[in-house]
């Protein structure tokens, strides 16, 4: 408890110094599915703590990846004032991991929203594309923000990249680029995901130095916030230990250049030495830039 207590007054401290009352809570999480080999670790034994690490921070927007459709109406049932678009990604509906996004019905309005396969196909749902392991997938979501209606919508983009596939994930991020170009044109952009990648490899340099020059450009919010490097602090990947610190930092909320990167952290949260996920979750405070 005392973990979550530390969290909570961290994060109310960032969003009370970040001016303009406009401040958009972001949180990216991969909750990791339920196998119930997992042990003491099991779904069952962690569903409370991980909803409880969320509310903690209270994101505006959450992007969690390896959500099974049970696992998404359980944080449904916990986490209070949210709206939710999954879909699996075996069929477009129910079967298999869904890269989740939950927004908050409050604040925002939903203009357009859907899927896509990181395949050749992608809007073949379950299609597989190139060394990829498994069917891979990104949903977006379009939203108004009533709390600042006059500026741009918001494009939110959720994924999850395979992870043996090497060509899979370069084009992944291609692939990204270009619908982050053609669905989020005229608006402000968040990107959230487990993205199986070190920071300075390919799908990184695709995703965060887009090339052409003409695409849009979108900045690691983690990096920009802490621009010294420490790899050995830096893991996102835990395997359920606390103390697990000295992983690659895999997972990353990306924005475009129309927002101020007001804070961004790695949340470290744990029980008893055990922490909710085999991920840590990543949170990052935005302002819309003047």
């Amino acid at each position: 408890m005392g973990t979550l207590l530390l969290l909570i007054t961290t994060f109310s401290n960032a969003a009370a110094q970040a001016p303009g009352g406009q401040a958009l809570r972001v949180m990216s999480f991969n909750i990791r599915y339920a196998n119930p080999d997992d042990g003491e670790n099991i779904w069952d034994r962690r569903k409370d703590f991980l909803a409880e690490t969320i509310k903690a921070f209270g994101p505006d927007l959450l992007g969690t990846q390896e959500t099974e459709g049970h696992q998404r109406d359980d944080l449904v049932a916990r986490l209070d004032g949210y709206e939710v678009l999954a879909a699996g990604r075996n069929d477009g509906r129910e079967s298999g991991e869904m890269m989740a996004l939950f927004y908050r019905k409050d604040r925002f309005e939903k203009l357009a929203g859907g899927h896509f396969w990181l395949s050749e196909t992608p809007d073949v749902p379950g299609s597989k594309g190139w060394d990829t392991s498994l069917p891979r997938m990104t949903t977006w979501i379009k939203l108004k923000d009533r709390a600042d209606p006059e500026s741009k919508p918001i494009a939110f983009f959720n994924t999850h990249f395979d992870h043996r596939g090497k060509l899979a994930r370069i084009e992944s991020a291609r692939l990204l680029r270009k619908k982050i170009d053609e669905l989020g044109a005229d608006c402000r952009v968040v990107v959230t995901g487990d993205f199986n990648s070190r920071e300075g490899s390919e799908p990184y340099q695709v995703l965060f130095r887009a090339e052409p020059a003409s695409s849009r450009r979108i900045i690691d919010t983690y990096r920009a916030s802490h621009p010294e490097s420490k790899p050995e602090e830096e893991g996102t990947t835990s395997g359920f230990r606390a103390d697990s610190r000295s992983t690659s930092r895999i997972d990353w909320i990306g924005v475009s250049t129309d927002w101020t990167i007001k804070e961004a952290a790695i949340v470290r949260a744990q029980k008893e030495g055990r922490t909710p996920s085999d991920h840590h979750a990543i949170t990052a405070i935005l302002q819309p830039a003047p």
